[in-house]
């Protein structure tokens, strides 16, 4: 039997879990980075080990750091949580191969079902629906571009190990089918190791359903009912609730069949998520399984009075599951996944301090959060700091109270998505009496039709005002009353002082710096040192808190580049300077 658990994660992941141990006397060993030292899952386990290091490489992806914590600590079983080592199966080997316990499928089963390609083979094997793809992994950007000619477009791209919306494109054109595919390659070798990625035929204007699956070693596999998270953007989910809605029968029990019939397959052991598209003519699709702990999996909890962690953990101690048979859904649940990011700036991430958090409560509302007030959300890590999960009896009632406990929350200090969400449960394709979204609704038709002020935060205190200011050459704000001068102060947003107190800006002739808006790593150059620039055009691509976005020239001009691809980079140092032209 399991006594002990380390939790390999941060964030409300590790509080979660943690608190799934206290409730069934279970010693937990939380494990930190440098910059979630005070981090409220690390005051909330038994013990917490310090993992030496900022960056994911270097603590929670540590497998040799986490073994050693492990032993040192006497923990007899690792949950991996969901992201960083929880889809990988050399992690989950080398923790079996140390005599402890993986919380979650074996590590053949991950190897397998982790493998794109192989788990499509799978799926076609016990007759999941699936639509027209490669038999592999395709060697270059010429083989997808000849995939599309033969099988027309839209095209995704997918990384063949990993999940999560990483290292997937979409191509709507065959001119932008090469440039998507290494992207995606790009971005599935940063994330994951490796880079092969397959190309399949994409449904447009799907849905995105799921089935909850959770099994055992004693041949029980149960699907705990379905979920819809079709509200995404960038292919990461922002709102799922459970059940899916406006499903016909006959399409939620090919889901539950194949779902449960291909883990069945598999020998799947814990909790997982079998992923379907379901295009706007019906078609259903086979996408992928998640062999972990899904970020929306309290939905499910709520609508069917399981609790998914305490399943994993009864699981991995050998003993059958709580339950034998699917759970029929009582009530409906949704969730509003609360980022660290700014909508009104292209949901921009933005790291920082939490000065100040308040909850959202009263009937059929729980915060599963991994900060506080007066916490800090470093930059080197995923941007999600909550989850806002409410039931109702009905999808009508659920909608309302998440409306309600969506206008209780307060976050300030670091921007978040509420004023998104807010606007998602007002509109009517999404609350209204059938489901018009889709998986890039959020991206075509929402957004394009809203003013971006509108999803702007709150207005600060018109008393106070933010002031950026340069100390021995870097970047910091500063709040002061209005009207307070300020030596060498400038608005925020404005331009910046330069080292030696000017202040650069196009109009004066001055080099104008292009920086990244928070710490992260140049990934590319869109454009060659030397070139050319116009004013809003894209120079680089940069990676931070798990994203990759463009950094644009702010006036035009000749670029000039100051740092190299692969670089670390932080808000205080230009990364290029444009020279404007002269007039």
């Amino acid at each position: 039997m399991i006594r002990t658990v380390l939790v390999a994660n941060r964030g409300e992941i590790a509080v979660r879990v943690v608190r799934a141990c206290a409730d069934l006397g279970l010693r937990s060993v939380a494990v930190y980075a440098d910059g979630d030292a005070d981090a409220l899952h690390v005051r909330l386990a038994d013990e917490a080990w310090a993992l030496d290091g900022r960056t994911a490489a270097e603590t929670y992806l540590s497998v040799e750091k986490l073994l050693d914590v492990a032993r040192r600590s006497g923990a007899d079983a690792i949950h991996p949580g969901y992201g960083f080592l929880s889809e990988r199966a050399d992690a989950a080997r080398a923790v079996e191969d140390a005599g402890l316990v993986w919380v979650g499928p074996s590590s053949a089963t991950i190897e397998l079902l982790g493998d794109k390609i192989a788990a499509r083979e799978l799926a076609r094997k016990v007759g999941a629906p699936l639509v027209p793809g490669s038999d592999g992994p395709v060697p270059d950007a010429a083989a997808a571009l000849a995939f599309a000619e033969e099988h027309g477009l839209p095209l995704v791209i997918k990384a063949a190990h990993g999940g999560g919306g990483r290292g997937m494109r979409v191509a709507r054109t065959l001119e932008e089918v090469p440039e998507l595919f290494e992207a995606a390659r790009r971005e599935a070798e940063a994330a994951f190791g490796r880079g092969e990625c397959f190309v399949e035929r994409f449904l447009e204007r799907p849905r995105h359903v799921e089935a909850q699956v959770v099994a055992d070693d004693h041949g029980h596999v149960v699907v705990a009912g379905t979920r819809d998270c079709s509200l995404q953007r960038r292919n990461q989910k922002l709102v799922e609730e459970a059940p899916a809605p406006f499903l016909d029968d006959a399409t939620r029990a090919r889901v539950h069949t194949a779902a449960r019939d291909l883990c069945a397959a598999a020998g799947y052991r814990g909790a997982g998520t079998v992923e379907f598209l379901l295009g706007a003519d019906g078609m259903l699709s086979f996408l992928e399984v998640n062999t972990r702990l899904q970020v929306e999996h309290p939905v499910t909890e709520e609508t069917t009075g399981l609790d998914l962690v305490a399943e994993q953990l009864r699981v991995a101690s050998g003993l059958p599951l709580s339950v034998t048979d699917d759970p029929a859904p009582r009530g409906h649940a949704v969730e509003l996944r609360l980022n660290a990011e700014d909508p009104a700036r292209g949901f921009l991430p933005g790291p920082g301090r939490v000065e100040r958090f308040v909850a959202p409560g009263g009937p059929g509302v729980r915060v599963d959060a991994g900060v506080e007030s007066g916490s800090t959300v470093p930059g080197e890590f995923d941007s999600l700091v909550a989850k806002i999960v409410v039931w109702g009896p009905t999808r009508d009632v659920a909608i309302a109270r998440a409306r309600r406990a969506a206008a209780e929350t307060v976050v300030e200090g670091v921007p978040t998505v509420l004023p998104f969400h807010r606007a998602v449960l007002a509109d009517p394709a999404f609350a209204g009496p059938r489901l018009a979204v889709h998986t890039q609704w959020i991206e075509t038709e929402m957004l394009p039709a809203i003013d971006p002020q509108a999803l702007a935060a709150p207005a600060a205190d018109p008393g106070v005002v933010d002031t950026w200011v340069e100390i021995d050459g870097r970047r910091h704000r500063l709040r002061a009353p209005g009207g307070l001068p300020l030596a060498g102060g400038l608005p925020a947003g404005g331009p910046v002082a330069a080292p030696g107190g000017a202040a650069t800006s196009a109009a004066d002739g001055a080099r104008v710096p292009v920086r990244p808006a928070m710490p992260g790593t140049l990934v590319r150059w869109l454009v060659a040192d030397g070139e050319t620039v116009a004013d809003g055009q894209p120079v680089a691509v940069v990676e931070a808190m798990k994203m990759e976005s463009q950094l644009v020239a702010e006036a035009a001009g000749t670029l000039e580049h100051a740092a190299p691809e692969g670089a670390q980079l932080t808000p205080a140092d230009p990364i290029a300077y444009v020279t404007p032209q002269a007039p």
